[in-house]
């Protein structure tokens, strides 16, 4: 009896199985290539065309797959049930196969009557069997090429519409890199355009900032000259509005500005300069110093004495023009400027002046004996006592500080603030200016020498320089000045109390020259009052002007005074030239 072969419907099965999985794995392989490639050439940087047509193509790729997936998956669920089933009714015809025929068998055994019987049984049931594998392999063929069939369909209506999409995202994508291009090169063009203009603009903004800064130093220095500068700006002013121009309008700020300046306490910085009627707050200095030792002169004139005595100092300058400044400015019935000067204000100047500044003069007859040594003709001296009675006059110079003056005037505490601003140390080179016409440098011991004119008596120093009682001390003064400069310390002028021995220090150096010379100021000069050969009086150059030497002396009538010569004047020895 041939053997009934039905293991190949399940071999056959298997394989239908095969291929179906085959099939779904290709189909996702297709997928993924696809979307891939659809990612890798179209997805851009994000807020662009590209990227949204891109965005579009991977959306509908994705879900058109997906659907043949889920449909192929549907459909190939369904046939591998129907061929589950198959194959176990087919496993239930085998085994129900076998029963019968051992069956059989035992039949035959019993009875060979049986034999025909068990054939025809056996037959049917294989007959059956072998229909139902049949069925079986048929239904599974059918599944798997429904499940090819639906699977092809699905995949190429997915390539289809993908490729459709990524065309269209390509056609997309151009046009937004075209649209790109176009845009940057007009950006490019706009760029160009705007680095010439701001070329063109920073040219004219050098060139009127130039204009710009010519016009606020003029504007600068008119308002410095004051009234004079005044009327002046205000006529360049009023032609420059009439002309037009922003330039006029940051010269009017800057005018406004300086003139609020101008217009406060600090304005007796600007008070240097001539307003234009010949006045400058220099000159009224200088007139009331003259003033001041013309005073003294007339006590010592008006007054027989035996020995002069003087004592004290006067106030310092830029304490009284400190006070003047904020007196004058802050006056509640008459309030003025003190940018310029004219005969009201330097009357004003002149009574406050004398208000911090007190000389007064006494006279004293004293009886003494006095010792008087005499040669009697035989080589021997002889002392005599005589008793005589002498007149001393004394003159002494007391001041008052500006912080005592605010309380005679009865300043308020703004008032005493400005007060206290304009005496700051970080201003004295503006004083110096103001009255003296000196900044920095070579002219600081002026300054200082000038800050001591009308002291009388010379008791500060020659007490500093180590003296219990007055010598002649205008070598000492020299001394005291340079000190007061570091000069000493760093060597530029020696410390000195005798004027041959201040000459001799700089001739030893190389830094001397004789009366003929036309000196600068901050020069040491030295004089020659009896014409000896031999100096004996020094002071300090203030300034040469028109042929003349102006000096600052110690000693000059026992006083600190401005005295003045002709270059090259018989009395004056030489100069020591410092090193500064």
């Amino acid at each position: 009896m041939a053997d009934i072969k039905t293991r190949d419907a399940v071999k056959g099965t298997i394989k239908t199985i095969d291929k179906a999985a085959v099939a779904s794995e290709r189909m996702k392989l297709a997928y993924s290539k696809i979307k891939s490639k659809a990612e890798q050439g179209y997805y851009a940087d994000e807020n662009s065309a590209t990227e949204y047509a891109a965005d579009r193509v991977s959306a509908a790729s994705e879900r058109i797959t997906n659907e043949g997936v889920h449909q192929f998956n549907k459909q190939g669920q369904k046939a591998v049930k129907t061929t589950k089933d198959n194959i176990v009714k087919a496993k239930d015809k085998i085994s129900e196969f076998k029963q019968k025929r051992a069956a059989k068998a035992a039949e035959q055994r019993m009875s060979g009557n049986s034999v025909q019987t068990y054939r025809s049984t056996v037959s049917r049931s294989t007959d059956k069997a072998v229909k139902g594998a049949q069925q079986t392999e048929k239904t599974i063929k059918q599944t798997a090429r429904s499940g090819k069939k639906t699977v092809k369909t699905a995949a190429k209506g997915t390539v289809k519409t993908t490729q459709k999409s990524v065309k269209t995202a390509q056609a997309t994508s151009k046009a937004a890199i075209k649209t790109a291009e176009h845009t940057a090169k007009a950006t490019q063009a706009a760029a160009k355009a705007s680095v010439k203009a701001a070329q063109r603009a920073a040219q004219a903004a050098r060139a009127t900032a130039k204009a710009t800064i010519v016009a606020v130093k003029a504007a600068v220095k008119a308002t410095i000259a004051a009234v004079k500068a005044i009327i002046a700006g205000t006529k360049a002013l009023i032609a420059a509005i009439a002309a037009g121009g922003w330039v006029a309008v940051v010269v009017i700020l800057v005018i406004c500005l300086i003139g609020m300046l101008v217009g406060s306490v600090f304005g007796i910085f600007f008070a240097g300069e001539d307003s234009g009627n010949g006045m400058t707050m220099q000159t009224v200095v200088r007139e009331i110093n003259t003033e001041y030792d013309t005073r003294l002169d007339e006590i010592k004139s008006d007054t027989a004495y035996d020995v002069l005595e003087m004592s004290g100092s006067r106030a310092v300058w830029k304490e009284v023009l400190a006070v003047y400044s904020v007196k004058t400015t802050t006056d509640p019935d008459n309030p003025q400027e003190v940018a310029t000067m004219d005969d009201n204000k330097k009357q004003l100047l002149t009574d406050i002046f004398w208000e911090m500044n007190e000389i007064s003069s006494r006279t004293e007859s004293k009886t003494e004996t006095v010792v008087t040594e005499t040669d009697d003709g035989h080589g021997n001296i002889v002392q005599t006592e005589t008793t005589q009675t002498r007149t001393y006059l004394y003159i002494t110079v007391s001041h008052k500080t500006a912080e005592e003056m605010a309380d005679q005037y009865g300043f308020d505490d703004e008032q005493r603030q400005m007060l206290s601003e304009l005496l700051a140390d970080e201003n004295n080179s503006l004083w110096s200016q103001v009255l003296y016409g000196i900044s920095v440098g070579d002219g600081e011991i002026v300054t200082v020498a000038l800050s001591q004119v009308g002291n009388i008596g010379g008791q500060p120093y020659w007490s500093w320089y180590g003296f219990n009682s007055r010598v002649e001390w205008c070598a000492c003064f020299v001394s005291w000045c340079a000190n007061e400069c570091g000069y000493i310390e760093n060597g530029v002028i020696p410390k000195f109390a005798g004027c041959i021995q201040g000459s001799e220090w700089f001739k030893e150096r190389g830094q001397w020259q004789d009366g003929s010379f036309t000196p600068e100021a901050g020069h040491i000069i030295f004089f020659d009052w009896e014409g000896d050969g031999l100096t004996d009086h020094v002071g300090i150059v203030e300034r040469v002007e028109n042929g003349t030497v102006y000096t600052v002396e110690g000693n000059s009538g026992d006083a600190c005074r401005q005295n003045s010569y002709s270059i090259g004047s018989s009395v004056i020895y030489g100069y020591g030239i410092p090193a500064y």
